[in-house]
């Protein structure tokens, strides 16, 4: 196809800038966050060693391959989140009816007595193995693990939470989280995904995905018009779906699209009460990708515009003050920010994104 010649120089041009925002402020971002959790991963590596000890359901997943380290997410540059792997010993029902959105059930259901004492502590009445129980029994572990470990003038506890919070220097805040891994099955709360004759992802990606499942997370459930969560919702497993998404987002082009637009997120939109959150920057580019279907729009001479559209979305969303989760919809991503937290949100993504399309050497001061 024939590019009109002034076409040609504009992609140049944002080529060009693209390439240089890449290369110096994503990358220094990354160095940055790299040193980060390099000395984060030290100390919360340490504390759990006494805790994988005392509790031999937990399987260590946190390590450090070929400079990258498994199992922890980068939530900021100074939060974090460590995925702690329970082993999954003994048969479980998997609930998930609906009935509390974002979450699942798990119930013991081979019937053996074995199989029942591996977890008796963590069963309630109702027979169902409760999150609330294995983080309370988690958070004792590592309090007393804290408190014996080598870096103990270094890290405390955070209180006034059931989660359980690391912080690390006075300088980041690390939240250890005990989970399931659910491989080879798919939630049915997640089952219209992807709409019928999506043309994105691709059968055999869709099939890969749901191969490879997804986590049940133990998290405090958000509060319910200002009241705390009780009963079965506190004992519920939050979905999660973080190895499907970064499957998704596969390639040069969307990986680099998503490490700018954190990069402007931190930079631009790191703003009080936490309107913006790095996932729902992560869940509206996976959105992008079904508007953009074809690997062309994903070169690096329109990537510019691909940036664009999601902060356009973005904007949407904050006015609107819903972004939905990509598989469970049902779930809105902005739901504990503030309506003032909000608008000026929206202002200040509405101000990037005038740069961004006004300015074609925006990228140099952003």
């Amino acid at each position: 196809m024939l590019v009109p010649v002034e076409l040609q120089g504009t992609q140049a041009r944002v080529l060009h800038q693209v390439n240089k925002y890449a290369s110096e402020r994503v990358a220094a971002r990354r160095a940055a966050v790299a040193k980060s959790l390099r000395e984060v991963a030290k100390v919360v590596q340490d504390v759990l060693k006494e805790v994988e000890v005392q509790e031999p359901r937990v399987i260590s997943s946190l390590a450090e391959v070929n400079g990258r380290f498994e199992g922890f997410t980068v939530l900021s540059p100074t939060e974090f989140e460590a995925v702690l792997y329970l082993n999954q010993m003994g048969e479980f029902n998997f609930v998930d009816d609906g009935s509390i959105p974002g979450s699942a059930v798990l119930k013991l259901s081979d019937g053996r007595k074995r199989s029942m004492s591996l977890w008796v502590e963590f069963i309630t009445a109702s027979g169902y193995l409760s999150a609330r129980k294995m983080r309370s029994r988690l958070h004792t572990l590592v309090a007393q693990s804290v408190d014996k470990c080598t870096y103990r003038d270094a890290v405390r506890m955070v209180g006034d939470t059931s989660e359980v919070r690391l912080r690390v220097r006075d300088r980041y805040v690390v939240q250890i989280t005990p989970a399931f891994k659910c491989s080879g099955v798919w939630p049915r709360s997640a089952a219209h995904w992807p709409s019928p004759h999506a043309p994105w992802p691709p059968p055999s990606l869709v099939a890969e995905v749901k191969t490879e499942g997804f986590d049940l997370l133990s998290k405090e459930p958000p509060a319910a018009g200002g009241r705390a969560a009780g009963g079965l919702e506190s004992d519920a497993w939050a979905l999660s779906f973080s190895d499907a998404e970064n499957r998704l987002l596969y390639g040069a082009g969307r990986r680099r699209a998503l490490a700018i637009l954190k990069t402007l997120r931190d930079r631009h939109l790191d703003l009080p009460g936490e309107p913006v959150p790095a996932y729902a920057v992560k869940t509206l580019l996976l959105y992008e990708c079904e508007k953009h279907p074809r690997e062309g729009e994903w070169e690096e001479g329109v990537l510019g515009d691909r940036l664009v559209g999601v902060l356009l979305q973005l904007i949407t969303c904050l006015q609107c003050r819903r972004c939905p989760h990509y598989f469970l919809p049902s779930i809105n991503l902005l739901r504990g920010a503030s309506p003032p937290a909000l608008e000026a949100a929206s202002k200040q993504a509405w101000r990037l994104t005038r740069e961004l399309l006004t300015n074609p050497k925006s990228l140099e001061k952003l």
